[in-house]
């Protein structure tokens, strides 16, 4: 009984999910590409959040699943914010490498989405902002760790060197550190602004669009 309670858990009913995507959509596809990271940080979330790893643990769940079904309507659904278009119109261009898509996925999950979904989370459990900061630096730490291993593993290798130079100088433009800081203060922001929903409005479309621009860039296409 306590295995199949297990099995319907929040965090498990996402990664059965992205295993449906990773299953289906054909390996090359831009999505895939990040569905297979975020597949990957979802499984070890799941690892950690049993293990005890994160302090509050409704907190944490409810967190991962808000964020991670924002993610899952734009792979599932096709709805989109402007974040998530440019992953969407380059998704199956030859020119764009997979650390691309990867990074460009990321991009749009952690700037865009993770400050909405730390908004939802707050209306949803009645708290602050500041009482999710254990989590959110938990999440953020174990993303962290997630890119320095899509940067190796993804990253073209020495016989490549001449395409990755361009390749490294374009992708050392971004920096996940950034990002998560960027994040943190506009969750904060809209949080302040909640008592004032057009002017939460436009600045949640601010954010949205200028991170669909960094992820444009991001997405480049680079010569063979």
């Amino acid at each position: 009984m306590a295995q199949s309670a297990h099995l319907t858990t929040p965090v498990d009913a996402v990664v059965a999910r992205m295993r449906v995507l990773d299953a289906t959509l054909p390996e090359r596809d831009g999505i895939a590409v990040f569905n297979r990271v975020y597949l990957t940080v979802t499984e070890e979330f799941d690892r950690l959040l049993d293990s005890g790893f994160f302090p509050d643990h409704r907190a944490a769940t409810t967190l991962n699943v808000r964020f991670a079904k924002r993610y899952l309507t734009v792979a599932e659904e096709g709805r989109a914010p402007a974040c998530w278009r440019p992953l969407l119109q380059f998704r199956r261009h030859p020119g764009v490498r997979p650390l691309q898509f990867a990074l460009a996925g990321i991009n749009a999950h952690i700037g865009h989405d993770l400050a909405l979904a730390v908004v939802d989370t707050c209306r949803t459990l009645g708290c602050e902002p500041a009482d999710l900061e254990d989590e959110f630096d938990r999440v953020g730490d174990l993303l962290g760790t997630l890119e320095e291993r899509i940067r190796e593993d993804l990253m073209p290798g020495p016989d490549l060197l001449q395409l990755a130079d361009p390749l490294t100088h374009l992708l050392g433009s971004w920096s996940l550190e950034r990002a998560r800081e960027a994040t943190w203060s506009a969750a904060r922001a809209l949080w302040a602004l909640r008592g004032l929903p057009d002017l939460a409005e436009e600045f949640a479309e601010r954010l949205d669009a200028l991170v669909g621009l960094a992820g444009r860039m991001l997405l480049t296409p680079l010569p063979d």
